[in-house]
């Protein structure tokens, strides 16, 4: 019988041994582990969902710096992230968020180098973890879908997995240099399968997920 999904998960489906995490990333996903659980009591729900094997692409809202690791610290399958070309021109803090399998684009200029080797890992059977409001909230609250993510999902066709992620706006607000203890909460939704709609249809879709998913993941709080 499944576990209900009203309860934090821990738990998952055989994974892919074709995909094992990488010393580095098993060793720095321990120590975030602790981080988010001490200073964040983090909660993680929905975790079944995630599918055991084959590309998934995982689109979450962006609230904060912090989203990308709580999103992944539970995970027992590796992510990839897409990442802001800014943050590889440090070269220690770029070898580093390259060995945790980030890759860099360059924001507002139509990366096509970016949205390919996106495609490219999707299709390798990796998961993805992208934002497709394209960058950080300003006020907490969601912001419009951009319409590139709706190329890759028609071109990689691979299942949707839409996360939404309610807390560490307040743990990380836009414009603060640090972060500072607040609770925060995460709420992986069913799989969506959106590369036969229309461009317009995926971001709409995409949208409704958001904001039930952060509908219910309020309710939880």
């Amino acid at each position: 019988m499944e576990a209900a999904t009203d309860q934090p998960t821990d738990t998952h489906p055989p994974e892919d041994r074709t995909l094992r995490r990488p010393i580095l990333w098993s060793g720095c996903q321990g120590i975030a582990r602790i981080f988010t659980t001490l200073l964040f009591d983090l909660k993680v729900y929905g975790l079944h969902h995630i599918p055991p094997r084959g590309g998934v692409l995982l689109v979450a809202n962006h609230e904060s710096y912090l989203d990308p690791v709580v999103v992944a610290v539970r995970m027992r399958r590796p992510v990839s992230f897409l990442a802001k070309s800014g943050l590889f021109e440090n070269p220690v803090f770029g070898w580093l968020i390259r060995s945790l399998r980030a890759f860099p684009v360059r924001q507002g200029e139509g990366d096509i180098g970016a949205v390919r080797e996106t495609i490219r890992l999707l299709k390798e059977g990796h998961i993805l973890n992208i934002y497709p409001e394209g960058s950080r909230t300003q006020t907490g609250e969601l912001g419009p879908i951009e319409p590139g993510v709706a190329l890759m999902v028609r071109r990689a066709g691979v299942p949707v997995v839409p996360v939404v992620v309610s807390g560490s706006f307040a743990a990380w607000p836009r414009g603060r240099k640090f972060f500072h203890p607040a609770p925060i909460r995460v709420l992986y939704g069913a799989p969506m399968e959106l590369n036969h709609l229309k461009p317009a249809q995926i971001t709409a879709r995409i949208d409704q997920a958001f904001r039930g998913l952060l509908a219910e993941l309020r309710a939880k709080s």
